[in-house]
């Protein structure tokens, strides 16, 4: 069977360890599907893998795009296709990593990346939607499309966040999200999404901030900023980057960036999994309903390994 395997979930639940356990389990490699650790010079604040986790399993779509350059979930479902039919040419399983929505849906869906054309009735529902509830109804249906858009427009920019879920829905209205049948015939697909209780997740954020200023967050980001980056810079509107260019533009104290950095990582957290509820096809495991992270993952395991049959080669299942 050529299956690919999703492991989706909110920032910060765990999934680069479980992604690498799986990989080594099914004999796959794993292509990543998170929009900032795709950039180079970008390592601590996209939560990048080390070098050891690069080393346990083969990775793909990692420190491969200049921060400088625009990129777009067209060219995301370019590579990640590319790498996806490398993987099975080489009789290995592709294991999906990652909390970029829009891109997952790139791979589940067939999704059109020609020209959007405009949807009058779209429009028109969102314009009233706007003027209805406040524009940060729509917004929030823009952050939950494209979390990257909704960070860089503003709310009150009514006409600008129209336009932004005109291009992201790329032909799939709004408000059908769940009548989407359109499903890629590439491959069949194992879509498994890890979640925790809300506390233990929200405390996991705010410690992986913690270590992520301890390995150095400021430093890195003064380093962007001495390439030329600015906040002007797509790959630089990221959570934990935008925050610390304010501080060094004098906006914020340092105290003030780090606390703002967990705040806005904990609001992103809850919209990626209000993202995830829209896909009756996935599987949810919630993390905090075992004994610990091994019990876990040995169930997901075993869960894969009954949906990829006696065929799939299953390797080690404890490193």
């Amino acid at each position: 069977m050529r299956a690919i395997t999703i492991i989706a979930g909110p920032t910060a639940v765990g999934k680069t360890e479980f992604a690498i356990r799986i990989a080594r389990a099914m004999d796959g490699e794993i292509i990543s599907c998170d929009s900032m650790q795709l950039y180079k010079y970008m390592d601590i604040g996209s939560a990048k893998p080390s070098d050891e986790e690069l080393a346990r399993a083969r990775h793909h779509l990692v420190d491969i795009i200049d921060p400088r350059e625009r990129f777009s979930v067209a060219r995301y479902h370019a590579l990640a296709k590319d790498a996806i039919e490398d993987i099975f040419s080489r009789g290995k399983t592709p294991i999906v990593s990652g909390g970029t929505g829009l891109y997952i849906n790139s791979l589940i869906y067939e999704m059109d990346f020609g020209n959007t054309a405009e949807d009058p009735d779209l429009r028109l529902y969102l314009a009233e939607k706007a003027q209805r509830e406040g524009p940060e109804a729509i917004h929030d249906i823009l952050a939950g499309m494209d979390p990257e858009a909704a960070m860089r427009i503003h709310p009150n920019n009514v006409k600008k966040v129209i336009r932004a879920i005109e291009g992201a829905s790329k032909g799939d209205k709004i408000g059908e999200f769940s009548r989407c049948t359109r499903i890629c015939k590439d491959y069949d697909i194992n879509f498994i999404i890890l979640t925790r209780n809300r506390p233990r997740l929200y405390d996991r954020i705010n410690k992986r901030v913690d270590t992520l200023v301890s390995m150095g967050l400021f430093e890195e980001v003064k380093n962007l900023m001495s390439m030329g980056l600015t906040e002007n810079d797509i790959s630089m509107k990221g959570i934990g980057y935008k925050e610390i260019i304010a501080y060094f533009n004098g906006s914020l104290t340092k105290e003030e960036a780090v606390l703002l950095i967990k705040k806005n990582t904990r609001h992103f957290a809850k919209r990626q999994l209000t993202w995830f509820r829209r896909y009756p096809q996935a599987v949810w495991f919630n993390i905090d309903d075992y004994k610990d992270d091994e019990e876990a993952i040995e169930v997901i395991i075993k869960w894969l390994r009954n949906r990829y049959g006696s065929t799939t080669r299953v390797t080690d299942l404890t490193t």
